[in-house]
């Protein structure tokens, strides 16, 4: 019984990611979920950091750039 709660439970993630992401393939919906998580991550660490930095927001300018290397 587990195996297949976690085969529905894989299944119903990926169909998400792929609705959210708009991608159309599994590997480029997994390889933009990676890559958001990734990015998430490391700018949680940054911000946990003590002292005061100044964090410029390319968020967009950065996705452009991964959706452009996905689509080649």
């Amino acid at each position: 019984a587990t195996g297949r709660i976690d085969k529905e439970i894989r299944r119903e993630l990926l169909e998400e990611v792929l609705r959210l992401s708009g991608a159309k393939k599994k590997k480029e919906a997994l390889k933009i979920a990676l890559v958001d998580y990734i990015k998430r991550r490391k700018l949680e660490r940054l911000l946990s950091m003590p002292g005061k930095i100044e964090i410029i927001d390319m968020t967009e300018k950065l996705e452009e750039i991964e959706l452009g290397e996905c689509n080649n």
